[in-house]
C-alpha cells in the first residue's frame, strides 16, 4: 500500500504546472537570509502581479549578526522597501518554473535596484535569490552604516 500511495505522490508531483510567475494577480511570500557587507540577517517579501509582466510588492528585512552589530542600533538593523518588478521569464522564452526579474527598490535608506530569479518546483514552493544594489543613499547619517549597501539575498518563494 505504501508503494501505491508513494507512486501516485510522484505522479501527482509530476503533473503539477509549477509556474514561477502567472501574472496579473499572483502573489508570491518569499523567506529567506540577507548577506551584505558586514552582516547577515533574515528577510520576508511579497510580490503581488499587475500585469503579465510587472509586479510590485514589499521587503522587510532584520540583521542579527556581524561585526560590531551589539553598537548598532535598531534604525539600523531594520530596513523596509516598496519594490518594482519587470518578471521576463516569458519573455526570455524559458520554462515556465523559472523566472528573472530586475527591478527598482525605494527603502528607509536608498533608492536601489535589485535582479532576482525564482525557480518553482511544485506549485506551491520554490527558491529564489536576489541582488541589490543602492543607486542614491538619502540618509546621510546611513551612509556607512547596515542596511545601505549591496546585499545577496536567498531562500525559499511559496504561492498564495
Amino acid at each position: 500500500m505504501k508503494k501505491i500511495i508513494t507512486l501516485a505522490l510522484l505522479f501527482t508531483i509530476g503533473l503539477t504546472n509549477a509556474q514561477a510567475f502567472k501574472g496579473a494577480g499572483d502573489t508570491k511570500l518569499n523567506i529567506g537570509m540577507t548577506v551584505q557587507n558586514g552582516g547577515t540577517g533574515i528577510l520576508v517579501s511579497s510580490d503581488y502581479g499587475l500585469g503579465e509582466n510587472f509586479s510590485i510588492g514589499a521587503l522587510a528585512s532584520y540583521l542579527l549578526s556581524g561585526s560590531g552589530i551589539s553598537a548598532v542600533s535598531s534604525d539600523y538593523r531594520f530596513d523596509v522597501k516598496a519594490r518594482f518588478n519587470a518578471n521576463l521569464g516569458n519573455v526570455l522564452n524559458v520554462s515556465p518554473k523559472f523566472d528573472v526579474y530586475p527591478g527598482l527598490n525605494l527603502g528607509l535608506k536608498n533608492f536601489g535596484g535589485h535582479v532576482g530569479a525564482k525557480y518553482f518546483f511544485s506549485e506551491g514552493f520554490g527558491v529564489f535569490t536576489e541582488f541589490s544594489t543602492p543607486f542614491a543613499k538619502y540618509d546621510k547619517d546611513a551612509i556607512s552604516k547596515y542596511n545601505n549597501g549591496s546585499s545577496f539575498n536567498i531562500g525559499a518563494s511559496f504561492n498564495l
